[in-house]
């Protein structure tokens, strides 16, 4: 599909005057990542995440059909108005506005909240996007009752994405692929794709537990990081190195190997802070008891032979990921020797989730 593929045709909106909706939409944590990109958030390289289900936000959109020229939209977080919310939102609706239209006749009222804490690296933008994009394409299927759920959530993946990069990852799917890579049947820099092959039963149900090192909001915010990527020296190495990683975690998924599984995933997330570290200005969101539990980590992987391993986001917060076989083993690491590194002591469990879902 193109873009033009997404632009609405003309839909009668009179007789649709009020109404609302809501989705609760997941968080994802990328395996290969996404770090740097293009004009219209198209990404300079493919990436690839799971979908949690713990971490989620919960957004209602209420629309009344508009009385003057001039559209209006109020957004709540948590309960509380958040007008230093709204650049950000009017950016996406200015966005999307092409595709569409209808959004001009109706004043908007969104009120949200997380599952987890705000810019803290469990991608909230992610989550959020995803969300506002999945009330926003009900409301145009309100309007247009031929729209199918493949479009729908094409559509919305697409514009999400225009919201927040990896938002169009949250959308649907368990393991979802975001960027054009050859050797990922269907595979788009437009939208998320639900990884099109069968998965291993290693990774079935898989374990996210997330050490909540830092709860407060990163200092540089990834917008900003991905622009510094433009002129950086290493960006077109990393770009190569992460597209042949998707064709390696193609193959892992598919196989089962949860040793190369561990390696693939680790090596990416050093990676991306890597590419932080050495940017122009260099910067580091890790913290000193991020890289405490990355070690205790790697010492417990080799007394237990386990298959935990690492991955960040980014942010100072440690996902822990582990197949469901460990979970017993692993919780026990966690409260005996990694919960006193974590900020008040709090952690989250979570697991591999499937998707969005719209909330009666």
């Amino acid at each position: 599909m193109t873009e033009k593929d997404f632009i609405s045709n003309s839909l009668e909106i009179a007789n649709l005057k009020e109404g609302k909706f809501t989705w609760k939409t997941p968080s994802n944590i990328a395996l290969v990542k996404y770090w740097g990109k293009k004009a219209q958030q198209i990404p300079e390289n493919t990436s690839i995440s799971f979908t949690l289900d713990a971490c989620f936000t919960l957004t209602t959109l209420e629309f009344t059909k508009k009385k003057n020229q001039i559209g209006s939209f109020e957004v709540y977080f948590e309960g509380v108005k958040k007008d230093d919310f709204k650049p950000k939102i009017a950016i996406f609706f200015e966005r999307i506005e092409k595709y569409c239209p209808y959004l001009s006749s109706y004043d908007f009222i969104i009120t949200s909240r997380n599952s987890f804490p705000h810019s803290s690296g469990i991608a909230s933008s992610a989550s959020g996007m995803s969300a506002l994009a999945l009330c926003v394409m009900s409301l145009e299927r309100s309007l247009n009752t031929k729209i199918d759920d493949d479009y729908f959530y094409k559509k919305a993946s697409f514009l999400a994405r225009l919201g927040s990069g990896s938002a169009c990852r949250s959308v649907k799917g368990s393991v979802v692929v975001w960027g054009n890579n050859k050797e990922i049947s269907e595979s788009s820099n437009l939208y998320g794709i639900e990884f099109p092959y069968t998965i291993h039963q290693n990774f079935k149900n898989y374990h996210d537990t997330i050490l909540l090192v830092d709860e407060g909001e990163k200092q540089v915010s990834s917008t900003v990081g991905h622009q510094l990527m433009y002129n950086h020296p290493f960006a077109q190495q990393r770009f190569k190195q992460a597209e042949e990683n998707i064709v390696k975690i193609k193959e892992i998924l598919q196989n089962g190997d949860l040793k190369a599984f561990a390696n693939l995933v680790e090596s990416e997330a050093l990676t991306l802070h890597a590419m932080m570290m050495t940017s122009n200005p260099y910067f580091i969101l890790m913290k000193p008891n991020t890289l405490k539990i990355i070690n205790k980590i790697w010492e417990f992987r080799k007394e237990t032979n386990l298959n935990l391993c690492f991955t960040l986001d980014a942010g100072a917060n440690v996902h822990l990921l582990y197949p469901e076989n460990e979970k017993e083993q692993v919780n026990n690491f966690v409260v005996t020797q990694l919960i006193k590194y974590c900020q008040n002591n709090h952690y989250i469990c979570d697991r591999i989730g499937f998707g969005a879902k719209l909330k009666n």
